[in-house]
């Protein structure tokens, strides 16, 4: 994980100030980082910093759930592994400083305290009325990729149970589902308005945790490889549809990765088709602003051999679930498909990225709600 101080999220901010947006047409990315900016010096920014000893009080029991979940994968998958310690202690995952020697709980520490920031923005292209749902794929082809995050309050230093958090990503050539936009895939298929790939949401346990399964996000000109998330509190579940009713959104955020593992994705299918200009972490201003104030990167294990046969990721974030803010959504969706908002994000302008989108209308049903996070 690299640290960027002050001084360089500040000239990163200048610059994205001086020069044209050019990430998500019709979303301006100088806007979006000073909202954040504004938020972080304010006095509603709480880091935890000072929930160090509580969160570490806690290690041995998440070190030994993500063991058993990684195992739990693996035996999903038929993957065949050499010693199970070898294999966790390789360098697979953003911690650099590892070694074949390293113990549990440094190959498996990820209590980083990235922070979901209130009051700042979602995005351009947030769509409500999306599917409580763990496996968010829709059948869409790209690395396996399964996800766990630990939501903690920045008040009490305590887990959160019942947080219902939402994620969604581009694909593997760096499309949205769910937005028809130019600059987003191909404007002439007014059914990705309908397309609910990379987009679901899952409720927090007793213990603050929740899981996705999704394929490993592509990349988009302009932005870093990430993953937006966005935080309901007091939220229950519509059983009829399995969509969300009632109580209020608290904080959005971002979730990155490293860069050698971007980099190690890009190189196979359906990734390498990706014609779109790669932006490093080191160059996008919102990664840079996160950074200097916490540590927004997933920790990370391979599953197998290859990046191709899947990884395990976590990560910790803290809310204060008593904040509100109102996000602005590009689509609404409800019984009726998708309907686009004006008022929201994913607007027109730029030409189209060279990458497809795979994937159909929004399925009919879902499962209910997954729980095999424990």
């Amino acid at each position: 994980m690299v640290y960027f101080p002050p001084s360089f999220v500040t000239l990163a901010a200048s610059l994205f100030f001086s020069a044209p947006a050019v990430a998500h047409p019709g979303h301006d990315i100088a806007e979006e980082i000073a909202e954040r900016a504004a938020y972080l010096a304010s006095d509603s920014y709480i880091g935890l910093s000072h929930c160090a000893e509580t969160l570490k009080s806690r290690q041995a029991a998440l070190i030994s759930y993500r063991k058993a979940m990684v195992q739990h994968l693996r035996t999903k998958r038929g993957i065949v592994k050499r010693d199970f310690e070898e294999v966790l202690n390789t360098d697979h995952h953003s911690n650099a400083s590892v070694t074949p020697d390293s113990p549990d709980d440094v190959v498996f520490a990820g209590n980083a305290s990235c922070i979901l920031q209130a009051e700042a923005t979602e995005g351009p292209y947030w769509v409500s009325g999306e599917y409580v749902r763990q496996d968010i794929t829709d059948g869409n082809p790209g690395v396996p990729f399964t996800f766990d995050v630990q939501v903690i309050d920045t008040r009490t230093c305590e887990p959160i149970s019942q947080v219902a958090l939402e994620a969604w990503h581009c694909n593997s050539t760096g499309v949205y589902g769910g937005v028809v936009a130019g600059g987003n895939g191909n404007t002439a298929d007014a059914s990705n308005i309908n397309n609910t790939m990379f987009r679901g949401i899952q409720f927090s346990n007793e213990n603050g945790i929740l899981q996705f399964d999704t394929t490993f996000p592509g990349h988009y000109s302009g932005r870093t490889t990430h993953i937006h998330v966005l935080a309901h509190v007091n939220s229950t579940i519509n059983e009829q549809n399995q969509t969300l009713t009632g109580g209020h959104v608290s904080h959005v955020g971002q979730l990155f990765f490293d860069q050698k593992l971007i980099t190690d994705v890009d190189t196979v299918e359906p990734y390498i088709t990706n014609a779109q200009k790669l932006t490093l972490n080191a160059d996008d201003g919102i990664f840079a602003q996160e950074a200097a104030t916490s540590d927004p990167v997933l920790n990370y294990v391979y599953l197998g051999d290859s990046v191709e046969e899947g990884l395990f990721a976590w990560i910790t974030v803290g809310i204060n679930p008593t904040a509100v803010t109102t996000p602005r959504a590009a689509v609404n969706f409800g019984e009726g498909g998708g309907v686009a908002n004006p008022g929201g994000g994913g607007g027109p302008g730029g030409p189209p990225p060279s990458g497809g989108f795979p994937g159909g209308p929004r399925p009919t049903s879902t499962a209910a709600p997954s729980s095999t996070v424990v």
